[in-house]
């Protein structure tokens, strides 16, 4: 791990775009092929840009968070923070802001999926209040990435 130094929480800018494309590449180098960061990112900045967080250190994106809320909930999407990072508060500090973001739209609840198996962050998620719902997630690709 790299020496700590705090973070800062802010919105997405166009110049984060090519270092939160190689962090998403670098974390989840086993994503499916219909994940592309590029499209991921041109997406969000149409539907609820604001709720695109980024933090950074010294000017360098160490973490992203993307959320989405409809008027009835929102769902987490995208949490992402350098390993180099990790477990210095960064996590927790975009997923506070995030919520805070969504108590400010009127979001009442917030939903999140965690990849089976993934007990670590799945532990993350409970420590922040977090709790598995009785659900079964079910999904269909319905079009090109």
């Amino acid at each position: 791990m790299s020496e700590h130094r705090p973070a800062s929480i802010r919105s997405y800018r166009h110049e984060d775009r090519q270092q939160i494309e190689s962090l998403w590449r670098r974390i989840h180098p086993d994503a499916p092929a219909w994940n592309i960061p590029e499209h991921d990112i041109e997406r969000k900045m149409s539907v609820q840009p604001e709720l695109f967080l980024v933090a950074c250190v010294q000017e360098r994106v160490v973490g992203t968070v993307m959320d989405g809320f409809d008027g009835h909930r929102s769902w987490i999407h995208l949490l992402a923070v350098a390993p180099e990072h990790r477990r210095v508060g960064i996590g927790s500090a975009l997923m506070q802001a995030a919520e805070h973001g969504l108590i400010v739209v009127g979001c009442s609840k917030v939903n999140l999926q965690v990849r089976e198996g993934n007990e670590a962050v799945v532990r993350f998620y409970r420590r922040l209040g977090y709790d598995i719902e009785p659900r079964v997630s079910l999904g269909k690709r319905i079009g090109e990435a």
